[in-house]
């Protein structure tokens, strides 16, 4: 199993969480409470013109991540 960031997901791609990158503490609970817990499949809807923030649709409804709290996801690829 290969891990790979939330930025090198395109709009349309799906993936999973995996966990959480250690260095990522700060925003760990933050994420964990808005239903990014490990399992979680995905799917990215939109990046903004920049690549900052990013959109994705999981249990239901949108969810906006900001880069560096996007950057701690361990995420795999589903096909």
């Amino acid at each position: 199993m290969t891990t790979i960031s939330l930025k090198d997901l395109r709009v349309g791609d799906s993936g999973k969480i995996v966990g959480f990158d250690k260095t990522g503490k700060a925003y760990r609970k933050r994420l964990l409470a808005m239903g990014l817990t490990p399992g979680t499949e995905f799917k990215v809807t939109r990046f903004a013109p920049m690549g900052d923030p990013v959109e994705i649709k999981l249990r239901g409804f949108a969810l906006t991540l900001r880069k560096d709290e996007a950057a701690i996801l361990l995420i795999e690829k589903l096909v």
